[in-house]
């Protein structure tokens, strides 16, 4: 049973099942025990701007923006990540020795073909490429949902051609009643750590591409299949995060001057995004685990 009685928002909640209905699990990549929970659904309501950043510890939003921005550039080099404003991908492309040692992979800073590569420029047996992406943008900005405004990154044909399978792998747009909803899903994810910048982004998604097609925003769904929190976290989850209290939602503020996917793919920078009222409880140095 949950050891708290607490209000909390649907990301403690999470945190709170993880702990009392998950199960270990050894994780061969990292070599660490995992408290494990498979099928996760999270929730954001994008009309009413509640933006699901953590509050419970101090929570940096831009460079989760900055990575969405680089996907949506269909960005396959470390060094453009870096030169908007975020360094997820430098370990991936540079310290990862399978990517290291792969004769796929151009030199340093190459990310290979993933993410964004395959949502802008996806293979087609005849050599050439199908940007996923601009059919969407195109299709919706006409009012059009075939029930296939999929985006997806997920291509286990090239996964040897690139230095990570994505963890959010697809993207899914439906209109209805005027409005624009989002489906996420996401295979894995680290839910002290990681699972934040997922959740920005799932969020800024749906509230950026309402805004370029001409629709009002609906709401996110995001789905994560594999939830967990390390060993080496849970301590600091139960006994330190989970016994604050969590403070009122912030807004999210997108420049307004932001139009078309052009706009998105030439002079937007995580500038152009802020957020008002945010409210939190201090930093948690939280393992990594790598």
């Amino acid at each position: 049973m949950s050891v708290t009685t607490q209000n909390f928002s649907q990301y403690e909640d999470l945190c709170q099942r993880i702990i009392d209905e998950g199960e270990w699990v050894n994780n061969e990549r990292t070599g660490k025990r995992c408290l494990t929970l498979i099928n996760a659904d999270l929730e954001y309501n994008v009309e009413a701007n509640e933006f699901p950043l953590v509050t419970t510890r101090k929570s940096y939003f831009k460079a989760a923006i900055a990575e969405l921005l680089g996907y949506l550039r269909g960005y396959d080099n470390a060094a453009d990540f870096r030169a908007i404003g975020c360094n997820t991908w430098n370990a991936n492309a540079n310290e990862n020795n399978a990517w290291l040692n792969n004769p796929h992979r151009k030199g340093e800073d190459d990310m290979g073909r993933v993410y964004g590569v395959q949502g802008r420029r996806w293979q087609k047996p005849d050599g050439s490429t199908l940007d996923q992406l601009r059919k969407i943008v195109d299709d919706l900005s006409n009012g059009v949902d075939d029930r296939g405004e999929i985006l997806t990154f997920y291509n286990p044909g090239e996964f040897d051609m690139g230095c990570l399978r994505p963890c959010m792998h697809t993207h899914h747009f439906s209109l209805l009643g005027g409005k624009l909803y989002l489906n996420s899903i996401q295979r894995s994810a680290d839910i002290p750590l990681g699972i934040n910048f997922n959740q920005v982004q799932v969020f800024t998604l749906l509230a950026l591409m309402a805004q370029i097609t001409g629709h009002k925003p609906g709401k996110a769904y995001h789905k994560i299949v594999n939830a967990h929190i390390y060993e080496d976290q849970l301590d600091l989850m139960r006994d330190v995060q989970l016994k604050r209290t969590p403070f009122p939602a912030p807004k999210l503020h997108i420049n307004p001057d932001i139009k078309s996917l052009e706009d998105v793919e030439t002079w937007v920078t995580r500038d152009d995004f802020s957020i008002e009222g945010y409210e939190c409880h201090p930093p948690i140095a939280y393992p990594f685990a790598v």
